[in-house]
C-alpha cells in the first residue's frame, strides 16, 4: 500500500508537469534547465544523504548487493540480446529496444521511490547501481544507439568523462564518507537535505511535461511496445526477484532491487537514440508508455515479490 500511495503521488507530480506544460508555465527551455537541476544537484544530493543519516550497513551486505548487481546487469544485457528478436523488431530499432531493455529510470523514479519506502539510508544500496549503470549507458549504450554512424565516429563519442560525472562522483564520495566515518557538518546535512527533496517533485514534472508532446492513442495501440512492457515491467522484475529472494534475506536489499528492476525506461535513453541516430521516436514513446504503465506495474510487482 506505501508503495501504492508513493506512486500516486508520483503520478499526480506528472499530471502536475503535463498541465504546466499546457498552459505554457513549462517549455521545452524551461524542461532542459529543470532536467539540468536534478540531473546535476538534486538528484547527487539525494545520493549523498544516504551516508548521513544514522543508519549503519555492513560491509557483507554490501559485497551481497555488488554481486547482485553484476548479475542483474549481465542479465539485462543478455535478455538485450534476445529480446528484440523475439519480438521480431525492425532492424533500425533493435538497439533502442536493446537500451530500453537495459536502461531503467533508476535516478529519478528510482531513488525518491527507495528513499520514501525505505529511508535515505537506502540510498546507500541504491547509489551502487548507478555506477555500472553510467559506465554502461556511455559504452554499451551508445553503441546500441550508433547504428548510423561510422566506427571512429562511435570511438570519438565515448570519453571517461561522461563515466565519471557528478552522478558517479557523488555516488562515490557517499561510499567513501560512509566507510571511513567522516563527520558531516549539520548546515552541510542540511542543505543536502534540501536540495535531495527537489528531486521527485522536478523530475516527475519534466517526465510529465514531456507526454504532451506523445499520441497517446497511438501509444495504447502498438501490439510489440505493449508487449514489451509487459516483459519490462512486470516479467523482468518478477522473475528477478524471485530468484534473489531465494538467497537474499534482508528486506532493504531485496526491496532496492526490486524498485530498480520495476522502474520504466530511463529517460536517457531517448537522449541517446536522438544523439547518436538510434529511433528516436521509439525511445520517446518506450519512455512515455513505460512511464505511465509503472504506476500500476510497480505496485503490482512489489504485491507479488515482497
Amino acid at each position: 500500500m506505501l508503495l501504492f500511495n508513493q506512486m500516486v503521488v508520483l503520478f499526480i507530480l506528472m499530471g502536475i508537469g503535463y498541465l504546466c506544460y499546457k498552459k505554457g508555465i513549462i517549455t521545452d527551455e524551461v524542461s532542459k534547465k529543470l532536467s539540468a537541476i536534478v540531473v546535476n544537484i538534486a538528484n547527487p544530493a539525494m545520493v549523498l544523504t544516504g551516508c548521513m543519516g544514522d543508519e549503519k550497513i555492513e560491509g557483507k551486505e554490501l559485497m551481497i548487493t555488488g554481486v547482485i548487481i553484476v548479475l542483474v546487469y549481465a542479465t539485462l544485457l543478455l535478455i538485450a540480446l534476445i529480446l528484440p528478436l523475439l519480438l521480431r523488431v525492425e532492424k533500425k530499432s533493435r538497439g533502442t529496444y536493446q537500451a530500453m531493455t537495459v536502461f531503467s529510470n533508476i535516478g529519478f523514479m528510482g531513488f525518491p521511490v527507495v528513499a520514501a519506502l525505505y529511508g535515505n539510508g537506502a540510498l546507500l544500496y541504491a547509489a551502487l547501481f548507478t555506477i555500472p549503470y553510467n559506465i554502461l549507458i556511455y559504452t554499451y549504450g551508445v553503441s546500441a544507439m550508433s547504428t548510423g554512424k561510422k566506427e571512429g565516429e562511435k570511438k570519438r563519442s565515448f570519453s571517461i568523462g561522461k563515466i565519471l560525472n557528478i552522478g558517479v562522483i557523488a555516488c562515490i564520495i557517499t561510499i567513501v564518507v560512509y566507510f571511513f566515518q567522516i563527520p558531516v557538518p549539520a548546515f552541510v546535512k542540511s542543505t543536502t537535505t534540501h536540495l535531495s527533496n527537489l528531486t521527485a517533485p522536478l523530475s516527475m514534472m519534466v517526465i510529465g511535461a514531456s507526454l504532451v508532446t506523445i499520441d497517446l492513442k497511438k501509444l495504447f495501440t502498438d501490439g510489440k511496445l505493449l508487449l514489451f512492457a509487459a516483459i519490462k515491467l512486470l516479467l523482468i522484475p518478477i522473475a528477478g526477484m524471485l530468484v534473489i529472494r531465494s538467497f537474499v534475506t534482508n528486506e532493504v536489499i531485496c526491496g532496492v532491487c526490486m524498485v530498480m528492476l520495476a522502474t520504466p525506461v530511463g529517460s536517457m535513453t531517448a537522449m541517446l537514440a536522438q544523439q547518436y541516430d538510434g529511433d528516436y521516436e521509439m525511445a520517446s514513446r518506450g519512455v512515455a508508455l513505460t512511464t505511465i504503465l509503472s504506476v500500476v506495474t510497480m505496485p503490482l510487482v512489489s504485491m507479488i515479490v515482497m
